[in-house]
């Protein structure tokens, strides 16, 4: 087991899932943006960084049927079925995004708080890669800590962004950004927390 992993498994050994700082009951703002970019429920629909998150569960009772997670954790995999019930059959892979290959194309990519655990060049430059090989042709979803966000979560520290700095990293990427929004959660214990949204194409 690689640091990176031990440390997401000893997070989720910690606490319950819903006393975790990123808990949200409902996927709200990932959801709109699914919405907004019109994803087919035909398409395969990959969550990195998943977590224990409702955005896949969400997507199950709206007629997705391919889904999968992927996560450093497989506690929190483990959560996630559990939360969503078998009959979701949700596909779960314990994997680092930066080193997974993806088995097959998918037609949406969905990251609330993964990519800004990534605070070297080294591990965003493989992050893009393997998402330009999972999405030859669909869309991507991308939540990070917003410019005025907290600087560091879970004792790891982050990087920060605005929509146009995301923007700038999926175009490298061969990504149109379509919509941006920016959403304040508020963690269980009250504190509120910026992020950056954006929905993009590929080009």
């Amino acid at each position: 087991m690689s640091g990176r992993q031990a440390h997401w498994e000893d997070v989720y050994r910690a606490k319950a899932t819903d006393e975790l700082s990123w808990f949200q009951a409902q996927a709200t703002v990932s959801l709109a943006l699914v919405d907004l970019l019109d994803v087919s429920r035909d398409v395969a629909v990959v969550d990195v960084g998943a977590g224990a998150s409702p955005f896949l569960p969400a997507l199950h009772r709206q007629g997705f049927r391919d889904l999968t997670a992927v996560d450093l954790s497989a506690r929190a995999l483990d959560a996630l079925v559990t939360a969503a019930g078998t009959s979701a059959g949700l596909r779960t892979v314990v994997a680092d995004v930066c080193t997974w290959s993806p088995p097959h194309a998918y037609g949406l990519w969905h990251d609330r708080a993964v990519l800004h655990f990534l605070v070297d060049d080294d591990a965003r430059h493989a992050y893009l890669a393997t998402l330009d090989a999972a999405v030859p042709d669909g869309a991507v979803i991308i939540g990070t800590f917003a410019g005025d966000g907290p600087e560091a979560c879970s004792g790891l520290p982050v990087r920060r962004y605005g929509a146009d700095e995301l923007g700038a990293l999926l175009a490298d990427a061969g990504f149109e950004v379509v919509a941006d929004r920016r959403d304040v959660h508020t963690t269980p214990w009250g504190a509120p927390q910026p992020f950056t949204f954006v929905a993009a194409r590929r080009r």
